[in-house]
């Protein structure tokens, strides 16, 4: 009797600790990522690119985890404005099952856009003695949302992230131009561009691999 109990007890244990190691949740995330980005303060088409992400496990509930982004485009106009380069990190946290996991995160961080602003400035003398370019322009960002997860294996996941992505500009000066007809001629005038803050769509859908 004693050693029958003694084998059903061996058995549970057994049992125990393979549904432990089943429950254990690998540490850190590596994953290719493909987004798109829509932008909130113009009518352009919604940016689309490339990403990477590095996520650390804390415990089933919380986790640490920074991402990067790019979405191409040349040329300059009032609406795309280059390139757009996105790197963000922060907290992801929510409630984790077997198969599946629900969070929310919020992400800190940076966007910038290659040709972000259009500027205007003076090259010497002459009948039109003024250059326009686009310069680089940089804006701290947030990423909020909710993300949903599935496991298919004990090592891969695959994710979809939705939310909106701030971006807070802030306050800078800017040069416009003045035509006076009387002496036909242009003159810079200065101007000062006041802060604001776009709220940006954003999508991304990736597969990671946990280790």
């Amino acid at each position: 009797m004693n050693r029958t109990l003694l084998r059903i007890l061996v058995v549970l244990l057994l049992q125990a600790n393979v549904f432990a190691q089943t429950d254990e949740i690998k540490k850190m995330e590596v994953a290719a990522e493909f987004s798109t980005f829509a932008r909130g303060d113009s009518d352009a088409r919604s940016a689309i690119g490339p990403g990477a992400r590095f996520t650390f496990n804390l415990n089933k509930s919380f986790a640490l985890e920074t991402s990067g982004y790019v979405f191409p485009h040349k040329g300059f106009d009032r609406s795309n404005n280059g390139t757009i380069a996105e790197l963000v990190g922060g907290l992801k946290a929510g409630k984790r099952f077997r198969t599946w996991g629900i969070f929310g995160k919020v992400r800190p961080g940076v966007v910038t856009f290659s040709q972000g602003e259009f500027v205007i400035t003076q090259t010497g003398t002459g009948s039109f003695p003024f250059e326009f370019r686009s310069q680089r322009l940089t804006g701290f960002a947030t990423d909020v949302g909710a993300v949903l997860e599935f496991y298919p294996s004990k090592r891969i996941v695959t994710r979809f992230d939705a939310g909106d992505t701030l971006i807070h500009f802030g306050q800078r000066s800017s040069n416009g131009l003045s035509f006076d007809p009387t002496t036909n001629t242009y003159t810079l005038i200065p101007f000062t561009v006041p802060s604001r803050t776009t709220h940006n769509f954003q999508f991304s859908a990736s597969v990671g691999f946990r280790f």
